[in-house]
This record gives C-alpha cells, sequence and structure tokens, in this order.
C-alpha cells in the first residue's frame, strides 16, 4: 500500500519532469526563434513563427523543425565542388552559347548560372502518351547511360513498363542510374527497388543519406525533390510535369483526362539537365557521377535553351525571383498554366500591375480539386485575380497540371514549376526556358487549344460564393507559405 507521503513524492518528481521537459521545449523554441530571425526571408512568416513558438511552443517547435528550419547548406557546398561556378565558362569554350539571348534575359540567366545553349531541337509533347512513347524511344536508343528522376514513381502498369525498360537497358551494359523523392514516392515498395537493383541499375531516394530521423533529419520532409528529368547519352532531355503514374495516363476514373505539358530537348541543352541530375545524385547518395560528356556534341537544330534549376539551396529565392521579372517585362500578354496557384505577394503585386500596364494577364487552374486544401487556397488567390479584373479560366475536361508560361511572343517556359510558394521557395525544380518563334508559336497553338476547354471565372461567380466555402478559402489562404 501507498501512504500519502509515497503520492506526494510520485508528485513531485513527476512535477521536475515535466519542469525539465518543459525547459528543454522552451529552450529549443529560443533556439528556433533565433535562426528565424537570423535567417529571416519575409516578415510575415517570420513574425507568424516567432509569436507562435512564445506562445505554443511545444506543437510550434515540432511544426517549426519540419517545416521551418531549412538546412541545405551541405547542398550548396556539393554544388559548388562540383564546379557550378565553371559551368558558363565551359560552355564559352565549346562555342554554344547565344550570347546575344543572354543579353535579353540576364535574371533568368543569372539565376540559372548557366546560358542560353545553341544548337538545340525541341519537341512539345502534350499528355501522357506521347510523352512516354517519346521518352520510352529514348530509352531504347540509348548506348552509353540513362539518367531517370520523378517526384512520384509507382509500381502500377506504367511504372513496371518503365522498369521493365531500363532493365533491359542495363543488361545490354548502359549505366542506368535512378532517383525519386521520398515523399512523392512513399507507397514504392522495395521489391520494386531490388528487382532494379538486381539489374544493375543504381536507384536513390533523395534523401537516402539524411534520412528523416537523424540529426536535422526531419527538416528535410518539407523540402521535396520536385524534378522530372530523363537524360539518353547526354544528347538528349525529356523534362516536364508527368510523372511516373497510370494516372498521367488518363487512367484514374476520378479525374479522368490528365492534360500535361513535357518537352523534349535534343542537343547541348541535354548536358544542362544531366547537370542538375548529378548534383541531385551526388548530394543523395555522396557517390560522383562519372563525368561523361558526349564524345561529340551534335546541334540537333537551331533552337536556344535555357536549363533553369532552382531549390531551398538557393542563397535567394531565386525560382520567384525569375518569374516575377518575367511578369514585369510582359507587354501584350502573359498566359500562365498550373495545376496549384498560391503566389506570394511580389507575384500577386507583379500580376496586378501588368494588367494595369494593359497585359493580357490569363491564369488557367483546373476546375477539379486533387489536393483539397491546396485547391481551397488556389480559388482564394484566383478570386483575387478576378477582382482585379485578370482572366482565370478553368479547365473542365479532365484534371490539369501542366506548368507552363508564355510571355508576348518573346519566351515561354515548361518544367516542374507550379505558380506557388512551394516550388518557388521549398522544392527542388527544373525549368527550361525558350526565346526561338518556333517553339513559342507551338506553345501558343497548345495553349489556344487548351483555352477551348476551358470556362471563363466571372465576378459574378466570385462574389456568389456560399460563406462556408468562401471561409474554408480564406483559412486555407493563410496556409500558403507552405502549401
Amino acid at each position: 500500500m501507498f501512504g500519502i507521503d509515497d503520492i506526494l513524492r510520485a508528485i513531485v518528481a513527476d512535477m521536475h519532469l515535466v519542469a525539465l521537459i518543459m525547459g528543454a521545449v522552451y529552450l529549443l523554441a529560443f533556439v528556433c526563434a533565433v535562426r528565424e530571425i537570423l535567417n529571416s526571408r519575409t516578415s510575415q512568416g517570420s513574425i507568424a513563427w516567432l509569436l507562435s513558438l512564445m506562445l505554443l511552443p511545444i506543437p510550434t517547435v515540432l511544426l517549426y523543425l519540419v517545416f521551418g528550419w531549412k538546412f541545405f547548406d551541405d547542398y550548396a557546398t556539393d554544388r559548388m565542388q562540383n564546379g557550378r561556378a565553371n559551368r558558363p565558362l565551359r560552355a564559352r569554350d565549346l562555342a554554344l552559347v547565344d550570347g546575344d539571348t543572354d543579353a535579353k534575359w540576364p535574371v533568368q540567366v543569372q539565376v540559372s548560372e548557366l546560358p542560353f545553349l545553341k544548337g538545340n531541337d525541341v519537341e512539345l509533347l502534350v499528355d501522357g502518351q506521347a510523352t512516354f512513347d517519346s521518352i520510352f524511344a529514348g530509352i531504347e536508343a540509348a548506348q552509353e547511360y540513362l539518367l531517370v528522376q520523378f517526384y512520384i514513381v509507382r509500381d502500377d502498369g506504367l511504372g513496371q513498363e518503365l522498369a521493365e525498360r531500363l532493365i533491359a537497358k542495363a543488361k545490354s551494359g548502359v549505366a542506368v542510374y535512378m532517383l525519386y523523392d521520398d515523399i512523392g514516392s512513399t507507397g514504392m515498395p522495395k521489391h520494386f527497388r531490388r528487382e532494379l537493383r538486381d539489374a544493375g541499375i543504381k536507384v536513390s531516394s533523395f534523401n537516402q543519406r539524411h534520412k528523416f530521423l537523424r540529426l536535422f533529419g526531419a527538416t528535410r520532409i518539407n523540402y521535396r525533390n520536385h524534378r522530372k528529368i530523363v537524360v539518353a547519352d547526354g544528347h538528349h532531355a525529356w523534362v516536364g510535369g508527368h510523372n511516373v503514374g497510370v494516372e498521367y495516363l488518363g487512367e484514374d476514373p476520378k479525374l479522368g483526362h490528365w492534360r500535361d505539358t513535357h518537352v523534349r530537348v535534343s542537343g547541348p541543352a541535354a548536358l544542362g539537365c544531366a547537370l542538375l541530375f548529378r548534383e541531385d545524385w551526388e548530394w543523395a547518395t555522396g557517390e560522383r557521377l562519372p563525368n561523361r560528356p558526349p564524345s561529340e556534341l551534335r546541334r540537333y537544330g537551331d533552337q536556344s535553351v535555357l536549363v533553369m534549376g532552382s531549390g531551398p539551396a538557393d542563397k535567394l529565392e531565386e525560382c520567384a525571383i525569375a518569374f516575377t521579372d518575367l511578369i514585369g517585362r510582359a507587354r501584350k500578354r502573359l498566359w500562365i498554366v498550373s495545376p496549384y496557384f498560391v503566389p506570394d505577394t511580389d507575384i500577386r503585386t507583379a500580376l496586378f500591375a501588368a494588367r494595369l500596364r494593359g497585359v493580357d494577364v490569363r491564369i488557367m487552374l483546373p476546375d477539379n480539386p486533387d489536393h483539397a486544401l491546396v485547391w481551397l487556397a488556389s480559388m482564394a488567390h484566383a478570386d483575387s485575380m478576378v477582382q482585379h479584373d485578370i482572366s482565370v479560366y478553368r479547365y473542365t475536361d479532365g484534371f490539369l497540371h501542366q506548368k507552363v508560361v508564355l510571355m508576348d511572343e518573346k519566351i515561354a517556359t515548361v518544367g516542374s514549376v507550379n505558380f506557388d510558394n512551394r516550388s518557388f521557395a521549398i522544392n527542388f525544380e527544373i525549368t527550361l526556358w525558350f526565346t526561338d518563334a518556333e517553339t513559342i508559336s507551338g506553345v501558343d497553338a497548345m495553349l489556344a487549344k487548351d483555352f477551348e476547354s476551358c470556362r471563363r471565372v466571372g465576378l459574378s461567380e466570385v462574389n456568389s460564393r456560399p460563406w462556408a466555402l468562401y471561409l474554408a478559402t480564406q483559412a486555407a489562404r493563410l496556409l500558403s507559405p507552405v502549401l
């Protein structure tokens, strides 16, 4: 039997333990607060974190470690050791640089740390069947190496076909490397990876050396590698919005037709895509890839292409800088296509200013959601665009997932970047920039056809939103910095 003295001693001991835990939590909250002050990018976000750390330290500390504590100095170091600063010099030595185009787009060139490269052939790939037919043909033709990187790789019909083709090439003597994101490919079974490795394919997740439960590990969960890159022999590259899953072929009965865009680039720009893969692979695995420049740098066409990689290892939010500059330079039209539209204050302001200049600003978004919370926040921002006389179109022929921008008749982009804070500041992304008349004309025709499958959102629709929906969209909008 326990006496009253035993119970009191137990309570006092428990109180000491609670006090110790609370002291540790407040100390960690103080460390997080100091770090946020020293590394702040926006006052709004930092003030929100500081107030939460002060008033609700227990849940906020855990949230901050996951969503707020950016720790990619090691990636930046690896990138420097990999010779990124020498890339423009190397390209100039090879007489591949389009200096005239570089001079017209200095911000994009500075952000990319790569110049516009001449001598490329560009093919727009509309939707999944055309995209994977082209990728599989490239895999089949590869003779030396294949670099394969996707945010999502599923063990379904499409994933198995990709695996079979890669295994066949590996057995024929082609070096094959495959990189996937841990969060995007959460459901990938072990046997899928094992079959690839047993065939001699090098397979890695992006966080293979930085597991979530290690020191600073939890901070990696919020920072994902969203790039989609396939490179064959350094001559051909495929970049765009598609991942590996049957839904990207339009076979998801819930989402139906999946509208997406990829692009094939053949020529020197493929080496820029290979360099981004190399940086990601070496950070993920610690293994340095063999430096395999093609024995002959072939010119497949006359288009100039800029390869822009961006991510949380950048010193500034360079992806946002590049697109803000693009918006600011628009004079006639600016067409933005994205499945998720959650812009920050700078992007919103630039869009409002463009419309006031008389620019035809159009934003094409999906009509149906695939992620409810992001969709609600996107609706709040889109409604604000309509209220500022910016045209918002909702794609009605299935789900819209392409990431494409067209500005005037001067420049177009295709890549993995969504128009949201996650793509601009949190995820690792890739964007290809095109300035040639042929590609711009192709993007123009492609988007003009897509607009035929859209409905325009009117001001009356925005003003008649049910009160409960309006409340939900505004609440979701508060989470914009991390969506």
